[in-house]
């Protein structure tokens, strides 16, 4: 077994390997560039060593810089991670000529099954099934249009070194074809560097399920289970579980032969994913190997108990799979929500800043269900421009599916994130999602779902009621918590008041306490709008970010922030402002006039923090609507700024290699 292994990554997937390394106790070395020096993995690593500035290509991408420092530290072994280097086979050959070995397959599996087009070919050529494609390297935009209507719309156009969403396109006309081939082939030159693409058949209504296998240097191969991937957002997946609700055990078995065959065939050694297109009927279509370990390889972990880095670091080591199919069980079910860096209310736009707050729910088993949280920040990190814009894993275990979406529902609502936009309302709502519950999924989910982006959940009356009581004892609280301050010139006198009024977002709800004592913790009887009596408890604390307690037979936990005379209440996936108040002051309240923001109509904001790739416009130009204004390109993702409407460009407040803020003004209109 390794003394020593490098991690060639960041972020969460770094400490993720260090953690299985440390528990089989060989040392580990990290590497980090100039925006990482002070990062998790960093800390968590044994040692660490500068590779470079923060650009990926200037650090993470080096090759040389990682053998450099497998040199510098007397590393054995490089455990790529995900992204990067990892399915690189130049670097796998590079690190075998200087005596170092690769955690993970060998180069020709990594040259077969890695890039997209050659995997298709070798698919094909071993009768594996495929989705109709043209596999050549397409010369412009005018060969694309071509074979994308030989083959027939919609297509999908994708970059053959891609991963992660990057550099794919659908296209449904030969438009759409034509400016889907630019955007592809420039995020791919600029996120992998090699701007080939291809293009295939889009499966309409298709559901993305893959098989993860484990093979060794012996020739033994096995398949543990599967990963429903189906509820993605610009092709990059958001909420993975496994098993999938869909497959049948038949269907599974016979996908997950077909995934050992093709892994066996390359001579396969390592953890590695095989991705289907599965449709409506259940008919599966290969889609590509990916010779690395998978962002949602804790769901798998979870309900098999394999250790899935531990064993493709055994495996390197050319120790046997002791692991044989027979023993491969699925024991209950496990969901991962991917917790990003974006604003899901402006169309999910990436977002940077500092972690002003960072505060996970509690890992570990909570009786018959488990909280996992895979992660590389800690509260005061800072998110940055240049890399993936995934913060956190968040993943649940239960025994069966329901359960594991509520206890995900309810670690989502204690996780608190500040500094940064972040998409767990989003998340959060999706977990009541009526066809996320039933499991009738497909990668067009959010799409057909959210069809003009996502807003706060509305709360029902019910939900209401939960809002206006929890806002009630809050406020009960922080009076009483006054009252106590010493100093105080004049403390209230007699008896507590018990008619309420409750402003949850623009209602005004009439709450009347009934009895109880205030203080901690807890515990009031109230009743709203007249309804039934309930019991609110709840042992919260003035300053705490996580109110948690009952109210009636209902469990809550919401998260909580200040506001003037009142508090915000993020609870599944609804955002509301709640101001608890007497009749009277409620009453003047209604009178006061509301400010209204400011007209921005006539400019054209930058929608994150990015910088400008291209301004399509000149001033004084006349621009109609649906063309393309300007590019921002942000965390990797080139995102076209279009006109929504027929207008004349008037000023131009930004030039092309700009940074910009957030809500910068680009452009002005006459």
């Amino acid at each position: 077994m390794f003394k020593k292994i490098l991690i060639a990554n960041r972020g969460e997937i770094a400490c993720r390997v260090i953690k299985t390394a440390k528990k089989m106790g060989i040392a580990t070395v990290a590497v980090f560039s100039d925006a990482d020096r002070h990062a998790l993995h960093v800390e968590m690593a044994d040692e660490a060593v500068h590779i470079g500035p923060p650009p990926a290509a200037e650090s993470y991408l080096l090759a040389e810089r990682i053998i450099q420092a497998c040199k510098e530290t007397g590393a054995e072994a490089v455990h790529p991670g995900y992204g990067f280097l990892s399915e690189r086979a130049s670097f796998c050959s590079a690190l075998e000529k200087e005596g170092i070995v690769f955690i993970g397959p060998k180069v020709k599996a990594i040259e077969a099954m890695g890039d997209k087009i050659e995997s298709k070919k070798f698919a094909n050529a071993a009768s594996v099934s495929t989705v109709p494609g043209f596999l050549g390297v397409i010369e412009d935009a005018d060969h694309a249009e071509r074979i994308a209507a030989e083959i027939g719309y919609p297509v999908m156009i994708k970059a053959s070194a891609g991963g992660g969403g990057k550099g794919m396109r659908i296209a449904w006309d030969s438009a759409e074809v034509r400016d889907g081939f630019e955007r592809a082939r420039s995020e791919a030159k600029s996120s992998f560097g090699d701007d080939r693409v291809f293009i295939e058949k889009f499966v309409v209504e298709p559901r993305h399920i893959e098989i993860q296998v484990l093979a060794d240097s012996h020739g033994n191969a096995i398949y543990l289970g599967e990963r429903e991937c189906s509820i993605q957002r610009r092709n990059q997946k958001v909420v993975e579980e496994a098993p999938s609700p869909f497959l049948d055990e038949r269907t599974r078995a016979a996908m997950g032969e077909q995934a050992v065959a093709l892994a066996k065939a390359v001579d396969y050694q390592s953890a590695g994913t095989v991705e289907f297109i599965v449709d409506k009927d259940k008919n599966f279509y290969f889609l590509e190997m990916n010779t690395r370990l998978q962002v949602e390889h804790p769901v798998t972990e979870l309900v098999t108990g394999v250790d899935l880095v531990e064993q493709m670091i055994r495996i390197a080591a050319g120790e046997k799979l002791t692991i044989r199919q027979e023993d491969v069980k699925l024991h209950g079910w496990a969901v991962e929500s991917r917790l990003y860096a974006e604003d899901p209310y402006r169309n999910f736009l990436p977002s940077i800043g500092r972690l002003t707050r960072y505060r996970p729910p509690a890992e570990g088993r909570r009786g018959d269900i488990i909280v996992r949280n895979d992660t590389g920040v800690t509260e005061g990190a800072e998110i940055s421009m240049f890399y993936d814009p995934m913060v956190a894993k968040l993943c649940t275990w239960a025994p069966t599916r329901a359960r594991a979406i509520d206890a995900m529902s309810d670690a989502l609502d204690e996780f608190v994130v500040d500094g940064i936009e972040h998409n767990i309302p989003f998340l959060s709502a999706l977990m009541q999602h009526p066809r996320w519950r039933e499991g009738r999924l497909s990668t067009g989910f959010i799409a057909e779902e959210y069809p003009d982006g996502f807003a706060p959940t509305e709360p029902t009356e019910e939900d209401k009621a939960v809002l206006a009581a929890v806002a009630t004892a809050v406020e009960l609280l922080r009076r009483d918590r006054l009252d106590r301050l010493q100093g105080r010139l004049a403390p209230h006198s007699g008896a507590l008041k018990t008619e309420w009024v409750v402003k949850v977002n623009e209602d005004y709800l009439p709450v009347s306490v009934h009895d109880g004592m205030v203080s901690i913790p807890l515990e009031i009887d109230v009743s709203v709008n007249g309804g039934e009596v309930f019991t609110v408890s709840s042992d919260w604390r003035p300053g705490d970010a996580v109110w948690r307690g009952k109210v009636g037979t209902r469990a809550v936990s919401a998260q909580l922030r200040p506001l003037l005379n009142g508090v915000r209440i993020a609870w599944r996936g609804m955002s509301v402002s709640a101001r608890a108040m007497l009749p009277r002051t409620a009453e003047l309240e209604r009178l006061m006039p509301v400010k209204l923001p400011p007209d921005t109509s006539r400019m054209l904001l930058c929608p994150m923090p990015g910088l400008v790739v291209s301004i399509a416009v000149s001033e004084g130009q006349e621009v109609k609507a649906g063309e393309t204004l300007a590019v921002v390109e942000a965390m990797k993702m080139e995102n076209v700024l279009r006109a929504e409407r027929d207008l004349v460009v008037a000023k131009l407040n930004a030039r092309p290699g700009d940074s910009l803020a957030v809500d910068a003004v680009i452009m002005e209109f006459a």
